[in-house]
């Protein structure tokens, strides 16, 4: 009998923001690929202690741990917590994100302050956490947004900012990091059913218009991106940017 291992059997994976909607696809296709999964969560702590128990009852290894990611040692006190766990972090994927809209002269400085902290330093914390004990093969990936191309969206110049800062963090640190044979890459998703943009929301009526195959994404599909970007297969990809979009303004 051939047994077919799966593609990241043997991987650990650490996912920021792991317990809802996108977070959990990541997890979910991940530890379902074969890879031992830790992951952060911040309020939903139901619904992490349910996901870890779903992917143990299933055959895998999970773990939920609490972290805030505003706070960047927090963010790196879970990523050592995850190498104690599991012995080494393969995989990480920043997900973990924010998103507040509104005028940009209403924004009061914590608040911008807060959207700075998740969205994009504990990006670095992380990597900053990870990246030295990381060997060759190991994958960083990170949840930007297509917005950082294309935003139809009054209000949303903070975040925008905030994304395509992270983008322009993987082209850099892919030059830093190849030498150690680790990649960077940057999953950018467009317009997805979630918690904090559902396909029925507020804003589905401006942005459906723009999207060419004329719905929104499921949390699985950038998942799969996700996956794939995580897999031996994608060893040439490196400081890429990829749009997950469904064909927004193309």
């Amino acid at each position: 009998m051939t047994t077919v291992l799966k593609p990241l059997f043997g991987k650990t994976a650490f996912v920021t923001g792991g317990a809802r909607s996108i977070g959990a696809a990541i997890v979910r296709r991940l530890a379902s690929d074969g890879a031992s999964v830790a992951f952060t969560y911040v309020s939903s702590q139901n619904r992490a202690e349910e996901l870890a128990n779903e992917i143990e009852a299933s055959g895998g290894r999970a773990v939920a741990i609490r972290a805030d990611s505003a706070d960047a040692e927090a963010v790196k006190r879970a990523v050592a917590e995850a190498v104690n766990v599991f012995g080494a972090v393969d995989i990480l994927v920043n997900n973990a994100g924010i998103a507040n809209l509104k005028p940009y002269d209403q924004f009061a400085i914590e608040e911008f302050d807060r959207m700075i902290a998740v969205n994009f330093r504990a990006v670095f914390a992380a990597i900053q956490a990870a990246g030295p004990q990381m060997k060759e093969g190991g994958r960083i990936i990170n949840i930007g947004s297509n917005a950082a191309d294309n935003n139809p969206l009054t209000g949303a110049s903070l975040y925008v900012s905030t994304k395509a800062a992270v983008a322009g963090l993987t082209r850099a640190l892919a030059r830093d990091l190849a030498p150690k044979g680790i990649t960077i890459n940057n999953v950018q998703p467009g317009p997805t059913d979630t918690d904090m943009n559902p396909a029925d929301g507020p804003y589905a009526p401006i942005v459906s218009g723009s999207i060419a195959l004329g719905r929104y994404g499921k949390a699985s599909e950038i998942a799969s991106m996700v996956a794939y970007l995580a897999s031996p297969e994608a060893g040439f990809i490196t400081g890429a940017s990829i749009n997950v979009d469904g064909g927004v303004n193309i």
